[in-house]
């Protein structure tokens, strides 16, 4: 090699071979996965692992699960699979908090579904849903104006429910009976119809009894998990 070709050599920078970019594995913020009793929905009584996911833009007034506001820990995907998966049941609940408050829901929604599990998702209501996967059952709110965040609901949404979804109503009084009777006439809703008493705020038997004198086509429900443990975390 001449002296002019050496010294070109010496005088040229290493470059190391580039390495293919690896993408950070999606994450969500998660409050806790834990197995219980389906409470709600036609699933009720049914054994279902639940992943509640913190954070909710919403503030009802009647919330039970403000605990999941804040903090929780994050966990890839396939963390969140695995520990779903250590429970013997085929029903998973994605909840909150707001699950679709984090846009990576809607990956973890999927990868439920591709695994092979019957799916269900509890949305407040005031979040596009429009993008959630098709094989899973919606649960969504229309907030009453008991709850403090009528003025939020995303009516928006309701094109996207087919009959394989519900729309609960919380119901809290007696004005929040005729608002949500109101707009079940109006709406003509296109999936099943929940009515549920505001747990400790309005009398269950009131409200059945409400539901009966008009001949509501509704399901009315209480919540099955306070029934049997009351408002104790992770049941």
């Amino acid at each position: 090699m001449s002296e002019v070709a050496r010294n070109k050599s010496a005088l040229t920078p290493f470059r190391p071979t580039p390495t293919p970019f690896l993408p950070e594995p999606e994450t969500l913020r998660i409050t806790e996965v834990f197995r219980s009793l389906q409470g709600e929905t036609r699933r009720v009584g049914l054994p279902t692992v639940f992943v509640r996911l913190t954070g909710c833009p919403l503030r009802c007034r009647y919330c039970d699960t403000t605990y999941a506001f804040h903090g929780g820990r994050r966990m890839s995907l396939e963390e969140i699979l695995m520990a779903v998966g250590q429970y013997a049941t085929r029903y998973v609940t994605v909840t909150g908090g707001e699950p679709l408050a984090q846009p990576a829901c809607l990956a973890l929604l999927t990868r439920l579904c591709d695994a092979g599990y019957r799916v269900s998702l509890e949305t407040g209501g005031a979040l596009d849903i429009s993008g959630v996967d098709a094989r899973v059952m919606k649960v969504m709110d229309l907030k009453t104006p008991g709850s403090g965040e009528a003025h939020r609901n995303l009516y928006g949404n309701l094109r996207y429910l087919n009959e394989r979804d519900e729309v609960k109503f919380v119901i809290c009084d007696r004005n929040d009976y005729e608002w949500a009777r109101a707009r079940l006439r109006a709406l003509a809703l296109p999936c099943e119809v929940l009515f549920s008493p505001s747990h400790g705020q309005l009398d269950p038997a009131l409200l059945a009894d409400w539901v009966l004198a008009d001949g509501l086509a509704v399901r009315f429900q209480i919540q099955l998990h306070k029934v049997l443990w009351g408002d104790v975390p992770g049941r």
